[in-house]
């Protein structure tokens, strides 16, 4: 093996192991940032779209009520 071969050899090993560590550091960040946004969610305790949805119709249904009982209790008076 000629020394170039060498060289070139010892280039291409050093750039292989690169690019798997900046892979690795890659997942390593991606699972991290993963790990605070799930943290982040839980500690703010937020709820789902559904959820969201099911509690706003739950309210829309009781302003309609309350509308409803504060108009028949003018009627009364």
């Amino acid at each position: 093996m000629s020394n170039s071969e060498k060289i070139l050899k010892s280039i291409s090993s050093i750039i292989e192991n690169s690019i798997l560590s900046s892979k690795d550091i890659k997942n390593e960040i991606s699972t991290d940032l993963k790990f605070k946004r799930d943290k982040l969610i839980n500690k703010l305790d937020l709820v789902s779209r559904e959820e969201f949805e099911v509690l706003k119709k739950i309210v829309q249904e009781q302003n309609k009520l309350i509308k409803k009982l504060k108009k028949d209790k003018k009627l009364k008076r």
